[in-house]
């Protein structure tokens, strides 16, 4: 339990936030916000498969928020998985269930399928709770993300 309670924090940790990506598609808004990662980040082919599978079904999962990610882990280790977040510049059309415009993202990149699906539920947990929204309306730093995740996970025991 206690690797379930750690991992988004950790994640997010790893990926960091990232403010005014740009784009007024989702292919522009995904090629800015992997283009801003640090070099160290992003692994070989990451645009790619997120590209590809964006193709596949949008991650737009409304309310504002889609959740990119590839179909298939892309990093070997978990010490290389991360969560990066992105508030755009401008809301963008991402064909989410609710028509809503999508502003901000969570970004997944993990190194197993078992590891994929337990991050992409921990977000979707979050992002179903109007506290964590209205930290993303109001585009929060990453330390009041954080403490608001570490706090809602104390409650968990």
């Amino acid at each position: 339990m206690e690797n379930i309670k750690s991992g988004l924090v950790e994640l997010l940790t790893r990926g960091g936030v990232y403010r005014e990506i740009g784009g007024s598609t989702p292919r522009e808004v995904l090629t800015a916000f992997i283009g801003a990662l640090p070099t160290s980040k992003p692994p070989a082919g990451l645009l790619e498969a997120v590209l590809e599978r964006e193709d596949l079904m949008p991650t737009g999962i409304g309310g504002g928020i889609a959740l990119p990610h590839p179909r298939n882990p892309l990093v070997e280790s978990e010490s290389e998985q991360f969560v990066a977040l992105a508030f755009l510049e401008h809301p963008v059309k991402w064909n989410s269930l609710d028509g809503e415009r999508v502003a901000a993202l969570f970004l997944i990149v993990s190194a197993s399928a078992k590891q994929h699906l337990h991050a992409l539920s921990e977000i979707n947990y979050f992002c179903r709770m109007e506290n964590f929204q209205r930290l993303l309306k109001e585009r929060a730093a990453l330390e009041e993300l954080l403490s608001f995740i570490k706090e809602t996970e104390k409650n968990w025991q």
